[in-house]
């Protein structure tokens, strides 16, 4: 095992080395930049392992000398799966598979809770020490060259313990156990029970998907103003937390005949099915019935706006991972490939500006209203692109008519 290693958090740019597997040709695939989690897709970054199959994670618990852990592993365990592997076969529509391996027992740190420094914005020599410990500990236990994702989970009562520290923890040098390198590590330290869906959003910045929330300088203020409910990478209590289609275009998840590139000038007319129908989901579709031969049709279009913007149109609806969602329709929203993580690389347009929806409920109650709806027509601000919502299909489908000029 190698001990000496720095560690950048996850809204930080990395320096590992990477090589552009060519993945997608088509004209409004943005290209990947240089940017931290770049939203470009042209390439996949094989720094990254690419959910396309099946993948295997282990899951360690970490106990202190400070404190005797109130809760058990299987109890930590039961948290987060199978909740969060059921979450991205939704997602994937059956494509991928997040196998989780789970130690049965505590394994004790070498030092206090309180000696690691555990909070939000680890300093790099706390969070390294708490990894080489960590890693020193479950390499007795563990063959780290079996699997592909690796969780760290401590014991949520310990003294030292900040349920506000939980993040992927990306190596500038990787850690080496077992023959293999171990180049980034959930590191979880939520309350029991934890946050909806968390440890979904931080695997996803294992797939290399971005932060999409807004962080306030000062941590005062929203921090849902860029997507709202729209996507898990933008909050994990989101009421429509299914990830974004051009996410899913992303990870391979999406067909290439499933994504409309718009590029003529007049009208186009197109039929979206909604994001999260995969085969055999029901959708309600116009004649009031459950429909289930949706699932393989088009789900994304795209419209070109600059050498590294696009703007996105999606069907989204209480479907799959979205059955919670406050309204449906149409939502529209800006990709920008040269963008960091943390820093808007994606923002919704809301097609209603005026108006909020499902205050109770929501996490940007501005944003819940967002989805142009059936019958209506919007004009996104700044772009000579209007979208009319014309009708729906009886099997659910949304009829859509996207006018560039």
């Amino acid at each position: 095992m190698c001990a000496t290693m720095s560690a950048l958090a996850a809204t930080s740019m990395v320096s590992v080395p990477s090589v552009a597997e060519p993945f997608s040709a088509a004209p409004c695939a943005l290209t990947r930049t240089t940017a931290h989690h770049s939203e470009g897709l042209d390439t996949w970054n094989t720094a990254y392992p690419r959910p396309a199959r099946g993948l295997d994670a282990v899951t360690v618990f970490l106990s202190f000398p400070d404190s005797r852990p109130l809760t058990t592993p299987a109890e930590l365990a039961a948290d987060h799966f199978p909740a969060t592997t059921r979450f991205f076969e939704q997602a994937s529509y059956g494509r991928f598979t997040l196998r989780p391996h789970a130690l049965r027992q505590w394994l004790r740190m070498p030092r206090p809770s309180t000696a690691y420094g555990i909070r939000r914005d680890w300093t790099v020599a706390h969070r390294s020490a708490y990894l080489r410990d960590a890693l020193s500990v479950a390499d007795r236990h563990v063959d780290f060259s079996r699997y592909d994702i690796v969780y760290f989970v401590a014991d949520p009562d310990a003294p030292g313990v900040d349920s506000d520290a939980t993040k992927v923890v990306n190596l500038d040098r990787p850690l080496r156990a077992d023959g293999t390198d171990i180049r980034r590590v959930v590191t979880v330290f939520e309350d029991h029970p934890p946050d909806r869906l968390v440890l979904a959003h931080e695997t996803g910045h294992v797939f290399d998907l971005p932060d999409l929330y807004h962080r306030p300088v000062d941590g005062k203020g929203d921090w849902d103003t860029h997507v709202g409910d729209w996507d898990l990478m933008g909050s994990q209590f989101a009421l429509a937390p299914d990830l974004f289609g051009w996410h899913k275009w992303k990870l391979g998840w999406l067909e290439p005949r499933q994504v409309r590139c718009v590029q003529e000038a007049g009208p186009v007319r197109l039929t979206l099915e909604p994001l999260g129908a995969g085969p055999g989901t029901p959708v309600t579709g116009a004649a009031g019935a459950p429909s289930f031969g949706l699932g393989r049709g088009t789900k994304l279009a795209v419209v070109r706006t600059g050498p590294d913007s696009v703007l996105a149109f999606e069907a989204r609806g209480p479907v799959g991972n979205d059955t919670r969602a406050c309204r449906q329709g149409v939502l529209v929203y800006k990709v920008r490939s040269g963008t960091r993580s943390g820093r808007g690389p994606i923002e919704v347009v809301d097609a209603h500006p005026r108006t909020e929806a499902c205050w109770a409920d929501s996490v940007y109650p501005a944003l819940a209203d967002a989805p142009v709806a059936l019958g209506e027509s919007f004009t996104v601000p700044g772009e000579s692109v209007r979208v009319e919502v014309e009708g729906r299909t009886a099997s659910g489908a949304w009829t859509v008519r996207i006018s560039t000029r």
